[in-house]
């Protein structure tokens, strides 16, 4: 398994999957191992996906100190990553949690991102927040699930910060367009694959500052693909165009009927989409 040293001396691992011109992905979660990505419903056929474990989770190693798990801090690991792969620019994916990530690193390194797909991810670190209102607008639409009547109570604890362990297993089928085998699968894997003390650490609101970072991102030349989910409320369609219109050169595409996890719902759909993206900008320099 590859290997890099960070700026700080922790050895973070990555995981290559697939053929072709590479592409960074980071986990969201927050500090979930990258497994849970798998090779993102068929897209290493199309590219080399390197799948980054932030430090802590997976392969990586653990930081002597506790508060490098900040996303802002952690945009150093992306960059040390760059690096050690020798290349000039770079196509990023990031998933949830990690667009925070992702995004703290275009605005600090805006001449290092090419191609930025940013799937059902936050927007944290450009000012825009996931409100309740969004979450049980979402909830709404699955109205008519088998599940939601034991499931919706659990997910507004969730959203409220006052959920058990028992509320997070009995909210995941919101996060999923179909509560099949296979989502029932991936969602037993989160408490295995999830740093729980890094995930508390991860996105203080200090870590951010919406003004700086959307003024560095006003004349990025790179391009945005924002892939959201039709019943995902992380972020809400609307909520995707909104952020959209914070780059100079972006687009939004809603999977239907897809929730968090759209290479899960929808392989077919969401790989066509994503490729074709990259595809379209691999004619700008590397």
């Amino acid at each position: 398994m590859p290997s890099f040293t960070a700026s700080d001396g922790t050895e973070l691992a990555y995981h290559l999957v697939g053929e072709g011109e590479l592409l960074i992905c980071l986990p969201g979660g927050p500090m979930r191992a990258s497994a849970y990505l798998g090779d993102l419903g068929g897209l290493a056929g199309h590219r080399r996906l390197v799948l980054l474990d932030l430090r802590g989770t997976g392969d990586s190693g653990v930081p002597d100190d506790p508060a490098t798990y900040r996303c802002d801090r952690q945009v150093a690991d992306v960059e040390a990553l760059r690096v050690h792969l020798g290349l000039e620019r770079i196509d990023l994916l990031a998933h949830s949690a990690a667009g925070d990530l992702a995004l703290l690193y275009a605005a600090r390194h805006p001449r290092r991102v090419r191609n930025l797909a940013l799937i059902t991810a936050r927007a944290r670190a450009l000012g825009v927040d996931f409100t309740m209102e969004h979450r049980l607008e979402a909830a709404a639409l699955r109205k008519a699930e088998p599940w939601f009547g034991e499931a919706v109570g659990a997910y507004e604890r969730v959203w409220s910060g006052i959920a058990s362990d028992a509320d997070y297993d009995a909210a995941a089928p919101f996060f999923y367009g179909r509560w099949d085998a296979a989502a029932q699968a991936h969602a037993a894997a989160d408490a295995e694959q999830t740093n729980d003390e890094a995930a508390d650490l991860y996105a203080p609101s200090d870590a951010f500052a919406p003004d700086e970072a959307r003024a560095a991102l006003a004349g990025w030349e790179g391009r945005a693909l924002l892939l959201a989910g039709e019943v995902d409320s992380g972020p809400l369609p609307r909520v995707a165009t909104d952020i959209a219109g914070l780059f100079p050169d972006a687009r939004v595409t809603v999977q239907p009927g897809a929730g968090h996890f759209p290479w899960l719902d929808d392989p077919g759909f969401f790989v066509e989409t994503v490729a074709a993206f990259l595809a379209e900008g691999e004619g700008r320099a590397a």
